[in-house]
């Protein structure tokens, strides 16, 4: 009897034992799952070099490779075409769940799918937000000879003869830097819709245009245009804050400052494909917060004159429905509504 006894002790105690194993094995499996990254990511700048996406795109990657924070190569890959609106149709349907790719975007994703004018059909809705990373704002820049010493200097030429001044930007007529060039003569008292607009695939295009006396004046990012002030080749007549910024641009009055009551802030975002799967997700919003509080980053920021101004996927989205309805008053005010 005993010896029966201990083997049907025996008989409980293995079963046990692997019934133990297995749910140690089993949690094993479902915390290890998860192999994402497993090859090579893309982050895709919608437009030339040297834009706001092009720059936040390469800062990004270079954070996340610098830190070890992604153990994968990223690669940042130039798309330009229609101010963002070229690639935003194909990430729309051809990428659609491409983990792999991911782009780096601004106010244009709300603003080319609302405006009548070369619109998108494709806006935000059709990502998946991950996390607003920065805040800037716009400017009006002219060649550092040029005759304009001032917005108003500007502004009154425009007034006097629109067909004699060339404003150009680095996205599409209606969109982001359009916007932000038209909004002080809007203010002005000048109908928008006579601005002469050429529009450039890129901040860097734009710049290349103005240095190359092919536009009097270009609206541009404002942290894009800090080495060329610093390098002598252009001036600033105005940026789009409402507070004066810091760095190169500190002596440079704002829209407000010059009795123009008008303000643009520039966000810029990452974003998924719209199918992203849950797993892609959680890995880059635990990336992403955790490079936005790292010293590279902030070194980043710095470097670019770019403001902080990290949110979460969650809230992110809910800001950008809040801008889509800001956006689509601007737009109608300006009778550029779709």
């Amino acid at each position: 009897m005993k010896r029966i006894l201990l083997i049907c002790l025996a008989i409980v105690m293995a079963a046990v034992l692997t019934a133990c194993q297995g749910e140690t094995s089993g949690t094993t499996e479902a915390e290890g799952t998860s192999g994402y990254p497993e090859s090579n990511i893309t982050i895709v700048a919608p437009s030339g070099a040297g834009g706001g996406w092009d720059l936040t795109a390469r800062a990004i990657a270079k954070v996340m490779s610098e830190t070890g924070l992604v153990e994968q190569p990223i690669t940042v890959e130039n798309r330009a075409g229609g101010g963002g609106a070229v690639f935003m149709a194909e990430y729309a349907t051809k990428e659609v769940e491409n983990d792999y790719m991911l782009m780096a975007k601004s106010p244009p994703i709300i603003i080319n799918n609302l405006k009548a004018e070369g619109n998108s059909p494709y806006g935000y809705k059709d990502t998946t937000p991950l996390a607003q990373l920065t805040r800037d704002y716009g400017a009006i820049v002219v060649k550092a000879d040029s005759k304009f010493n001032t917005l108003t200097d500007l502004l009154d030429a425009i007034k006097a003869d629109p067909t004699s001044i060339t404003m150009a930007g680095g996205s599409a007529p209606g969109s982001m830097d359009h916007l932000v060039g038209i909004l002080p003569a809007y203010g002005y008292g000048i109908d928008p819709k006579i601005v002469k607009y050429v529009s450039y695939d890129g901040g860097g295009e734009a710049i290349a245009a103005l240095l190359g006396g092919n536009a009097d004046a270009i609206a541009t990012d404002a942290s894009a245009i800090g080495e060329y002030v610093k390098s002598g080749d252009v001036k600033v007549l105005a940026v789009s804050s409402t507070e004066r910024l810091s760095g190169e641009l500190e002596e440079v009055p704002t829209f407000q400052e010059l009795g123009i009551d008008a303000e643009f802030t520039i966000w810029r975002g990452l974003f998924g494909p719209k199918n992203m799967s849950e797993e892609a997700v959680n890995y880059w919003s635990t990336k992403l917060s955790e490079m936005a509080v790292s010293e590279e980053w902030t070194a980043e920021l710095e470097r670019n004159g770019w403001q902080n101004e990290y949110k979460n996927a969650e809230d992110f989205t809910k800001f950008l429905e809040e801008q889509e309805t800001v956006v689509s008053e601007l737009l109608e005010a300006l009778d550029m509504h779709k």
